[in-house]
C-alpha cells in the first residue's frame, strides 16, 4: 500500500522509475519463459549433440588384379587386442581413492609432526603445504591410471605368450585426447594367440578382441614397383565429411598403381557416432552412415610373366640394377613392367625389418627403373636413325668401309664391330659405329629428330603411377645454335643429349613391330566392383589407342625387320637371344656412362626386340645398369623371357584343349 501511495503523488521522477523498473522486471519474465518452455527442446538436443563424438571409419579398400584374375593387393583382417577404458572407470576411481587417502595420510602425520617440533598450530596458509594441489591430485590420477591399465595389460601379455608394455607417454596422450576410443594393445595376433585369447572365458576387465582391415601384398615383393605401397593418411577425402571428431587408421597410395587409381580403391569411408558422459568415457555407438568399398583395379600384367621376367634379370643376384618390359604390340597392353632391385610394399603396412629400410635407400630400391631413370640408349637408337637414314634416300646395299674408328673434325669415335666392308644389314648386325654415323650426318640431324618426336621420345608415357619421366630429346631450337657435327655423331649412335626410359624403347619396338603405330602404353584394363553380384557394370579403358604414326614407307620397316631378324638368328650380336620354335628380332645396345672428364665410369646395356617375325606380338625391353655388353648380359635375359611366354602360351592352349567339349 505504501508503494501505491507514493505514486499517488504528482512526482513524475518515481512514475518513471517504477515503470523503468516494472518493465524491465517484465522483460526478464519473458526470457525466462522462452527458454524454460519454448526453447526447452532446442537446448536439450543441443545438450545430446554435444554428447556424441562422430568418428571416421576407414573403407575396405579395392583389390588390384592381374589379367587373369591373381590378386597382387589384397586385404587381410589383423586381429587386435583393445583396451576399453570406459570399463576401467570403477577400477580407476577405486586405485585414486586409495592412493589420495594413503597420502593424506602422510601428509596429515607429516603436519603433526610439524605441529609439534613448533609447538603451536600452524596457519591455514602454512596448512596448504599439507594438502593436495589440483595439480598434484592430476598427477596422482595419471599415474594410478596407468598402473590400472598396465596391470591389465601384463595379464594380456601373459596370456598370449608375448611380452607387452604400455608406453606411458601414448597412454596418456589416447586417455586426454582419445578416451571414446579403444586404445590397442597388441597388434597382428597370429591364429596361435588368437586361440589362447579366446579359449579363456573370463577376458581381464576392459579388453576385447576387434579386426581391423590390413593391406597386404601376396606375392611379396613382385611388381612392387607399379603396384606401390601405401602410407598412413587419415584425412577425408574427396566427397566425404571433413569433420570428424576421432579418425581411425587409414592409408593412402603414395606411387604406383596404390597412388593413381587411389580415389577409386580407396572407396568411401563412413561414420560412427559415439556417445560419451561427462568425463569423456563411451557410453554407446552408433553406425551413422556405413563405409563403402573401394572398387578393384585389374591390371593388364601377367603376374606369372612378371615373375619371370623378375627372375631372369637376377644377372648380378638381388641387386643387379635393372629394368624389363613386355608390350603387346597391338593394343599396348604391358604384361610386364620389371624393374631392380626390388622391395617388399607390405614392409610400408607392418613396418620394416630392423636394417631393411636402410638397405632399400642404399640401392635405390624404390625407383622404377623401367620408367622414372633416364638412360642413354646406345645403339638400340640405331633402328630409328636408320629408318630416317632409308626415308632420306639412303641405298641399304651401298658399301661403307669401317677401319674401326671414325674421325668427326679431330674427334676419333671407336667402333666395337670389326674392321670391314658394312651395308645396311651388317651394320645392324653388328652395331657399326661408323656405318651410322656417317649415314645419319648426311641425312641430317633435323630428319632423326622429327622421327623421335614422332615416337614422342622427350615426352611421358601417360601411365598413372606417378613415376613416369620424360627423358632428353634436344628440340629445334637447340640444334639451331651452338651444334656441331660432333653433336649429331652423338645422337647418331644413342649418346650425347639424349635419354629415354625402358618403357620408351618398349613402345618405339612395338612401332617397329606393328607397321608404324605409336601406342599408348596401357596398364589397366578396367575398373569394376567388389561385389561381382552388385550389377554395376565395369569402367573399361580402351586398348590399342594410337598416339602417332612413324609415316615411315612400309619396304624402309621391313628392311630394317629383317636386318634385325638376321642380327638374332645369323650370328649377330643378338645370337644369345635366340629361342627355339620362335623367330625374334632384335637389336642389342652398350651406352658409355662418362664423368665430367668424358671418362668411362659405367655402362648401360639394352636389348631391345619383338617376336614372332613372321606375325609380331610381342616386344620385349632388357636393361642392366653397370653390365658388360648388351649382347652378353642383356640377350640372355630376353631369351628367358620369351621362353617364359612360350611356356605360357601353351600352358593356354592346353587349358582350351581340356575345357572343349
Amino acid at each position: 500500500m505504501l508503494i501505491f501511495d507514493q505514486l499517488k503523488r504528482n512526482d513524475p521522477q518515481l512514475r518513471l522509475l517504477t515503470f523503468v523498473v516494472l518493465g524491465g522486471m517484465a522483460a526478464l519474465l519473458a526470457s525466462l519463459w522462452w527458454i524454460q518452455v519454448v526453447s526447452a527442446r532446442d537446448y536439450q538436443e543441443n545438450l545430446e549433440t554435444q554428447s556424441y563424438r562422430t568418428v571416421r571409419i576407414p573403407a575396405v579398400r579395392g583389390k588390384i588384379l592381374d589379367r587373369n584374375g591373381s590378386v597382387l593387393a589384397d586385404n587381410q583382417p589383423s586381429y587386435n587386442v583393445s583396451l576399453y577404458l570406459e570399463e576401467l572407470r570403477v577400477p580407476f576411481e577405486a586405485a585414486y581413492t586409495a592412493e589420495a587417502i594413503q597420502i593424506r595420510s602422510r601428509l596429515a602425520g607429516q603436519l603433526h609432526q610439524k605441529e609439534k617440533l613448533l609447538g603451536h598450530k600452524l596457519s591455514s596458509k602454512e596448512r596448504k603445504a599439507f594438502t593436495l594441489d589440483v595439480q598434484q591430485r592430476n598427477r596422482i590420477q595419471e599415474q594410478t591410471h596407468y598402473e590400472v591399465a598396465s596391470n591389465v595389460v601384463q595379464q594380456v601379455s601373459r596370456r598370449l605368450g608375448q611380452p607387452l608394455t604400455l608406453d606411458y607417454t601414448n597412454f596418456e596422450r589416447h586417455y586426454e585426447e582419445r578416451l571414446a576410443l579403444p586404445y590397442p594393445v597388441a597388434r597382428r595376433l597370429d591364429p596361435v594367440q588368437i586361440a589362447r585369447f579366446e579359449e579363456q572365458a573370463n577376458s581381464p576387465m576392459g579388453v576385447d578382441l576387434e579386426i581391423q582391415s590390413l593391406r597386404m601384398y601376396p606375392y611379396g615383393n613382385t611388381a612392387a614397383h607399379l603396384l606401390g605401397y601405401l602410407h598412413r593418411d587419415d584425412r577425408s577425402v574427396e566427397g566425404e565429411d571433413a569433420f570428424f571428431s576421432y579418425r581411425l587408421p587409414d592409408y593412402r597410395g603414395a606411387i604406383g598403381i596404390e597412388a593413381g587409381y587411389d580415389l577409386q580403391l580407396h572407396g568411401r569411408a563412413g561414420e560412427a557416432s559415439v556417445l560419451v558422459n561427462n568425463l569423456g568415457y563411451r557410453q554407446a555407438e552408433n553406425i551413422w552412415t556405413p563405409a563403402e568399398p573401394g572398387r578393384n583395379v585389374v591390371l593388364t600384367i601377367d603376374v606369372r610373366l612378371q615373375q619371370a621376367a623378375e627372375r631372369a634379370l637376377q644377372v648380378y643376384g638381388p641387386t643387379t640394377r635393372g629394368a624389363a618390359v613386355v608390350m603387346d604390340v597391338h593394343t599396348g597392353d604391358l604384361l610386364v613392367l620389371a624393374s631392380s632391385p626390388v622391395f617388399d610394399p607390405n614392409d610400408f603396412v607392418r613396418g620394416f625389418p630392423p636394417g631393411e629400410y636402410e638397405r632399400m635407400q642404399a640401392l635405390g630400391a624404390e625407383k622404377n627403373r623401367a620408367t622414372f631413370e633416364n638412360y642413354a640408349p646406345g645403339s638400340i637408337f640405331k633402328p630409328v636413325v636408320g629408318l630416317a637414314c632409308l626415308e632420306a634416300g639412303m641405298d641399304p646395299n651401298a658399301i661403307i668401309y669401317n677401319p674401326g674408328y671414325i674421325y668427326v673434325g679431330r674427334r676419333r669415335i671407336r667402333d666395337l664391330a670389326s674392321p670391314g666392308q658394312y651395308d645396311f644389314r651388317r651394320a645392324v648386325m653388328f652395331s657399326s659405329n661408323t656405318y651410322f654415323i656417317t649415314n645419319g650426318m648426311k641425312a641430317g640431324i633435323e630428319n632423326i629428330l622429327r622421327l623421335s618426336r614422332r615416337l614422342h621420345l622427350g615426352e611421358r608415357a601417360g601411365l598413372p603411377t606417378r613415376q613416369d619421366t620424360p627423358g632428353i630429346l634436344p628440340g629445334l631450337k637447340r640444334i639451331r645454335s651452338n651444334w656441331f657435327d660432333g653433336d649429331t655423331a652423338n645422337i647418331c649412335i644413342g649418346q650425347g643429349e639424349i635419354a629415354v626410359t625402358p618403357l620408351q624403347m618398349a613402345v618405339m619396338t612395338a612401332a617397329l613391330a606393328n607397321g608404324g603405330k605409336v601406342l599408348w602404353p596401357r596398364l589397366v584394363d578396367r575398373i569394376e566392383s567388389q561385389d561381382p553380384t552388385s550389377g554395376e557394370p565395369p569402367t573399361v579403358l580402351p586398348s590399342g589407342r594410337v598416339r602417332d604414326e612413324l609415316g615411315v614407307s612400309p619396304r624402309s620397316l621391313q628392311i630394317l625387320r629383317d636386318a634385325m631378324r638376321d642380327e638374332v638368328e645369323d650370328a649377330g650380336t643378338g645370337a644369345r637371344a635366340v629361342v627355339p620354335g620362335l623367330r625374334i628380332c632384335g637389336k642389342t645396345g652398350t651406352a658409355q656412362v662418362t664423368n665430367e672428364h668424358n671418362q668411362e665410369v659405367d655402362r648401360t646395356t639394352w636389348f631391345i626386340s619383338f617376336a614372332p617375325y613372321e606375325k609380331p606380338r610381342y616386344a620385349v625391353v632388357v636393361m642392366v645398369e653397370s653390365g658388360n655388353f648388351g649382347s652378353t648380359t642383356c640377350a640372355p635375359i630376353a631369351a628367358k623371357i620369351y621362353e617364359a611366354i612360350l611356356e605360357g602360351e601353351r600352358d593356354n592352349a592346353q587349358k582350351t584343349l581340356a575345357q572343349a567339349p
